[in-house]
């Protein structure tokens, strides 16, 4: 049975968090969105844990994506995630090391599958490693997966259908949705989440950001 997927409004542009993050959250609380998170750079731990903090105060789940590759970097950004009271850490390669401190600190990690570069991400690798990838993960007790659907540098759709139906786990499908058409295959295909950040500070959906993502929850909902 297919669910409607939920849009986690990212605070970010390019893969970084906005410095004035806390006060458009301030502006953005009241919209449809349930689902609110950032990256790990480049605001000060404690700005973060008080973003995270304001966003549960106001009953949303809260998400922290950690755009980084080896395993200290990544191990460093599960721990301020953790700090911050995240519960959700997306990102990270895989590593035991990181899965081990997401199941001992009780956050559920999405890590990323394939192989990704750069800053903004991008995503390479065939499609069936990375379902391979991902069931190995899904043994090891991982709670999905942050798959950077339209960053890839083959064919998205296939990719995002594929992966979605045969992983038969929560996926969020992170980095350039940045359309209706897009929104509407993401409707079609049905993984549980799926991000927005950049496009809504580019005004790629119509109004200001609060009427953008109302558009969008909007969009998904009908």
């Amino acid at each position: 049975m297919k669910t409607t997927p939920e849009l986690v409004v990212m605070l970010t542009k390019d893969d970084k968090t906005v410095k004035n993050a806390a006060s458009l959250f301030a502006e953005l609380r009241d919209s449809r969105a349930v689902c609110f998170g950032f990256k790990e750079k480049p605001l000060p731990l404690e700005e973060m844990k008080q973003l995270i903090g304001e966003m549960k105060a106001c009953g949303k789940t809260t998400f922290f994506e950690v755009v980084e590759y080896t395993e200290p970097e990544c191990l460093e950004g599960a721990r301020a995630g953790y700090e911050c009271g995240c519960d959700v850490l997306m990102g990270t390669v895989f590593f035991d090391s990181v899965n081990d401190f997401c199941k001992e600190h009780g956050m559920k990690y999405m890590p990323f599958v394939g192989i990704v570069t750069e800053r903004p991400s991008v995503l390479n690798g065939a499609a069936d490693d990375m379902i391979r990838e991902a069931k190995e993960y899904l043994a090891k007790g991982v709670y999905g997966f942050d798959l950077l659907g339209y960053r890839y540098t083959g064919d998205a759709y296939d990719l995002i259908r594929r992966f979605t139906k045969e992983v038969g786990a929560p996926v969020c499908v992170a980095g350039s949705v940045d359309s209706f058409d897009r929104l509407g295959e993401l409707k079609e295909i049905s993984p549980r989440y799926f991000t927005v950040g950049s496009a809504f500070f580019d005004g790629k959906f119509p109004g200001s950001f609060k009427e953008q993502i109302d558009a969008v929850c909007g969009f998904m909902e009908r």
